[in-house]
């Protein structure tokens, strides 16, 4: 998580939402980092587990993330949500909640539906107030600066 704490720090610098993931393989080693990029991009889809995930995919030469672990600073939205069951994705961990926009834990839970033909297990919480430290200064700024 740290790994993710620092990505979000540089999305803050240059003027994206801090959020920042990893990608773990089954080994350990990790396979990817990104950081969201919506601003820099200009892509609504350039959030920082998307990337991370299309960097570790393409590092294995594959779109299928089994046994991996996402770990990223923020609870995931929709649409990160149901790319992680997309590239089955194992686990998952996360540090602050997203009241207005999490899809995991806070609206609804995309990534353990029981409906899904792929659930992925689920760690809340891991640094958490590290984590929503950096959203609020980061909030904080944008509106009075």
């Amino acid at each position: 998580m740290r790994v993710a704490l620092a990505e979000a720090g540089i999305a803050a610098e240059a003027g994206d939402v801090p959020v920042g993931a990893v990608v773990i393989g089954p080994d350990g080693a990790e396979l990817a980092r990104a950081r969201n990029e919506r601003e820099r991009r200009g892509d609504p889809t350039a959030h920082a587990e998307l990337l991370a995930l299309r960097r570790a995919a393409e590092r294995l030469g594959h779109w299928r993330l089994d046994g991996c672990t996402l770990v990223v600073t923020l609870e995931p939205c929709a649409m990160c949500g149901g790319a992680l069951t997309q590239a089955r994705v194992g686990h998952l961990v996360f540090g602050a909640d997203d009241p207005k926009a999490g899809a995991v834990t806070s609206l609804f839970d995309v990534v353990r539906d029981p409906r899904l033909p792929f659930l992925v297990e689920v760690r809340r919480g891991v640094l958490a107030e590290d984590c929503a430290r950096l959203l609020k200064q980061f909030f904080r700024s944008r509106r009075t600066g």
